[in-house]
């Protein structure tokens, strides 16, 4: 089974990709995308989608394990994290990937 991690953030997105074979973990790839700060949020989200359908097409995952928002004291940095990984679920369910959620904690 080969799973993609995501690390849902605006600004950073982060991610792993795992082959899972008999018991034993092998990394496949890792890495970040970034957007600029100063760009407009639909930009942004179009970055990281189009980014993370590149890793998608190129990986070949069935499964993506993505975080839960886990809320803390800032709410505007809660909202932001919300808009990318909603832009990753969307993106993950069209490539027909399985899609599993985790808290943070």
């Amino acid at each position: 089974m080969r799973i993609i991690g995501i690390d849902p953030g605006t600004g950073i997105l982060g991610f792993g990709v795992i082959d899972v074979k008999k018991g034993r973990v092998a990394l496949v790839t890792a890495g970040v995308i970034t957007t600029p700060p100063h760009t407009p949020l639909p930009d942004r989200l179009e970055e990281i989608y189009d980014g993370l359908s590149g890793i998608i097409a190129e990986t070949k995952p069935t499964v993506m394990a993505i975080e839960k928002l886990y809320f803390a004291r800032n709410v505007t940095t809660a909202i932001s994290v919300s808009h990318a990984r909603g832009v990753a679920m969307l993106t993950g369910r069209q490539a027909r990937l399985q899609i599993e959620e985790y808290t943070p904690l």
